[in-house]
């Protein structure tokens, strides 16, 4: 720890709260994002909406679809409700980056069919 340095806090250097708009007003965000199920070494996800305060796996809003990547390419490995994703994006829910790749291929999966 003898080898730690100090920095001081300037306005170059701080965290930028203009990035983060509503954490810096004191609100909280509604995510889309991965909570993990299933055993150990068989993963099994479900795609959920919830408070950005809430932990992973815990409370959520409303269950928007699920993936199983243990499946190999097929109808039960990816089921998405894009009407209701939709839905909360227009109302300020924010996607994360793997669930934005699910939608994109989920997406393909509707206009495939």
């Amino acid at each position: 720890y003898a080898s730690m340095t100090l920095v001081a806090l300037t306005p170059e250097n701080s965290l930028n709260l203009q990035t983060f708009p509503n954490f810096r007003q004191g609100r909280t965000m509604v995510v889309i994002r991965l909570a993990r199920g299933g055993s150990k070494n068989r993963p099994f996800h479900n795609i959920v909406v919830a408070d950005s305060r809430n932990r992973r796996d815990g409370r959520f809003i409303e269950r928007v679809g699920f993936y199983n990547p243990m499946l190999k390419d097929g109808p039960d490995q990816l089921r998405i409700s894009l009407d209701r994703v939709t839905y909360w994006q227009s109302k300020g829910a924010i996607a994360s980056d793997a669930v934005v790749k699910l939608i994109k291929r989920g997406g393909q999966a509707v206009a495939a069919v």
